[in-house]
Formats: structure tokens, sequence, C-alpha cells
């Protein structure tokens, strides 16, 4: 009896978990969508992949997932370039692309931003 309870609080923990991280990537890709439609660059694949998580504190002071996600876009068809969505939580915190004139940072309103402005500098 004990080890079933064990084991199904397990099983919804991982559930609870992997719901969060699906609606997450979800949310990464329409930040990163956005910000390459607000610059006129194509994303390429129109996928992201996780490249960091961890423990962070929200607005509110509660303890949630920090979460970085990379992708890929395109200037002119022919070249890959970096970019970066950060979400604290559900929210995206901003949009890091890797344009040939350098670094353009983009907060949640896809206003392009200092580092300053979006808490990175």
């Amino acid at each position: 009896m004990e080890t079933a309870l064990v084991t199904l609080i397990i099983v919804v923990a991982l559930g609870l978990y992997w719901s969060d991280a699906l609606r997450a990537r979800s949310q990464a890709v329409r930040a990163a969508r956005r910000a390459c439609r607000a610059l006129n660059v194509q994303l390429l694949d129109v996928t992201v992949a996780l490249a960091r998580i961890r423990p962070a504190r929200g607005p509110s002071g509660r303890l949630t997932w920090r979460r970085e996600y990379r992708f890929e876009f395109s200037v002119d068809g022919a070249d890959r370039r970096p970019g970066y969505v950060q979400l604290l939580g559900p929210r995206c915190r901003g949009v890091q692309l890797e344009m040939p004139e350098g670094r353009t940072l983009m907060g949640p309103d896809n206003r392009v931003q200092s580092p300053e402005e979006l808490g990175q500098g």
C-alpha cells in the first residue's frame, strides 16, 4: 500500500513537470516567432531546444523554473544564427538574437531593449 502511494505521487509529480515543460516550450516557440517577425528574419526549423534550466525566484518571490531555450534564425536565408529565449516560470523575460551588427535584445513586448532594461547588464 505504502509503495503504491509513493509510486503514484512520483508519477503525478513527473506528469505535472512534463505538462509544465511542454507549456514552457510552446511559450518559447511563440516568443521566438514574434521576435523573428518583428526583426524581419526567418525562424529556422520552427523549434526551440532547452539549453538550461534552474530554479529561481519569480517576481512574487515564489520558487519557479528559469529556462533558456536556444533557436536558430536566418537573416538572408543562407546563414544560421543563434537566438535565445529566456523564461521565468510561464513568462517570457526576453529574447536575444545574434544579428550581423551585434546582439539584439528584445523584451516580452518585442521592443528592442538594453541589457540593463532586461536585468542582464
